[in-house]
């Protein structure tokens, strides 16, 4: 069974640092595009970055400059490093696998 586990998520001041991993399991990894997605509360789930299996990189908008999303295909997972959060990160982060894949979440909360 295919699946996507997310880890790295946590409370953390502002200006702070996470990475986010997504580990995937029971399927081939490295000919999919991959994404990172972010649901607040009260808002719609949005795109954050994605890598394509080529590993071209785009970004919101809102991240650029400060998060970088990343791949290891040997090791079929999936990374978000981010840096200076900021308190409008705090949101539910989920892995995202092209053909509708999707995580359970890990929650991030950029918090003094």
């Amino acid at each position: 069974q295919v699946q996507l586990v997310e880890s790295g998520g946590g409370l953390v001041q502002p200006g702070g640092s996470l990475r986010l991993s997504c580990a995937a399991s029971g399927s081939i990894f490295s000919i999919y595009d991959m994404g990172w997605y972010r649901q607040a509360p009260g808002k719609q789930r949005e795109l954050v970055a994605i890598i394509t299996n080529e590993g071209s990189r785009n970004y919101a908008d809102s991240v650029k400059g400060r998060f970088t999303i990343s791949r290891d295909n040997a090791k079929k997972t999936l990374y978000l490093q981010m840096n200076s959060l900021k308190p409008e990160d705090t949101a539910v982060y989920y892995c995202h696998r092209e053909g509708g894949l999707w995580g359970q979440g890990t929650q991030v909360t950029v918090s003094s």
